[in-house]
């Protein structure tokens, strides 16, 4: 099959891309950075070197194809440091963008990474997005079948802790304690999404992806073992507090008071309320697992 990827080689696309050249597709990785071809090619794709926010670039790259892979990131719309940048216009834009690219080149099968909490608009802070994006392309036509794959919070968002726990000793946000709550690895979302565009296209679908669940507290005391640091802690303070911290940061206003909901969400339970409902089988990699690959870029 001819098959698209967008989110050109991020955490995702550089698992799936060499996982369905290998299985004998035809695949072109969308990337807005000229930079990656060499390693898209390295793969055996090929490189399609333009923007998510150019529609006529990705109606292009999409004829021909079979399946389409769309994805939307923070990163692809701007810096959340910049006060000025509109993400959730951001994000209607790419969506806009993904359906008329969609409808211009004919492609009748989609499989879109969404994400946890897109089943309400309100609720769930910054993810409204994903709610907006995937309504955004139920507009296209009932021919075109989609997959919607909901993955729950991504075991490397844990990165953006390292400057904390290497200064504080802690990792600070405004939930914590011992209830256990689904987290997933971008493998286990690649494997998902490759097992998908194999399996028959019909209609409509909505797919959980999660790998462990774990609560803060077994977060810390697994990457404190890993990483030599037994002491580490999970800190918990008050939503007033964590949007202080974030604004002080210089985080933009609108991305950090949807950062605090989303995470208020967490604490709450409410942001897992439909995947238990809809709960899936859970993936291969564990927390240990991630733990692992945790400890090298701590360390390095």
């Amino acid at each position: 099959m001819n098959i698209v990827i967008t989110g050109s080689l991020g955490n995702i696309g550089k698992s799936l891309t060499p996982t369905l050249v290998k299985r004998g597709h035809h695949v072109t990785v969308i990337s807005s950075k000229a930079e990656r071809q060499q390693n898209i090619e390295a793969f055996g794709a090929k490189a399609a070197i333009g923007s998510m926010k150019d529609g006529g670039f990705l109606a292009k790259t999409f004829k021909g194809a079979d399946i389409v892979y769309l994805m939307e990131a923070w990163e692809g719309i701007g810096s959340i440091f910049d006060k000025d940048v509109d993400f959730l216009a951001g994000f209607h834009l790419i969506g806009n963008n993904y359906k008329q690219a969609v409808l211009a080149s004919g492609v009748k099968k989609v499989v879109h990474l969404s994400s946890v909490g897109a089943h309400c608009s309100t609720g769930y802070g910054s993810l409204s997005a994903h709610y907006d994006v995937e309504n955004i392309l139920k507009q296209l036509p009932d021919d075109v079948s989609i997959k919607f794959m909901r993955p729950t919070g991504f075991y490397t968002n844990l990165f953006r802790s390292m400057p904390s726990i290497k200064e504080k000793g802690a990792i600070v946000s405004n939930y914590g304690g011992d209830k256990k709550e689904p987290w997933v690895s971008p493998l286990d979302i690649a494997d998902a999404i490759a097992e998908e565009m194999a399996s028959p296209f019909e209609g409509r679908k909505v797919r959980y992806i999660a790998s462990d669940e774990v609560s803060p507290n077994e977060i810390v005391r697994i990457l404190g073992k890993a990483i030599g640091n037994p002491d580490l802690k999970w800190v918990e303070i008050s939503d007033e507090q964590m949007l202080e911290g974030m604004l002080s940061m210089g985080v933009n206003p609108k991305i950090a008071k949807g950062m605090v909901e989303m995470q208020a969400s967490q604490r709450t339970g409410l942001l897992f309320e439909d995947f238990y409902r809809n709960k899936p089988e859970l993936g291969k990699i564990k927390f240990v697992d991630f733990a692992k690959d945790f400890a090298i870029a701590y360390n390095n």
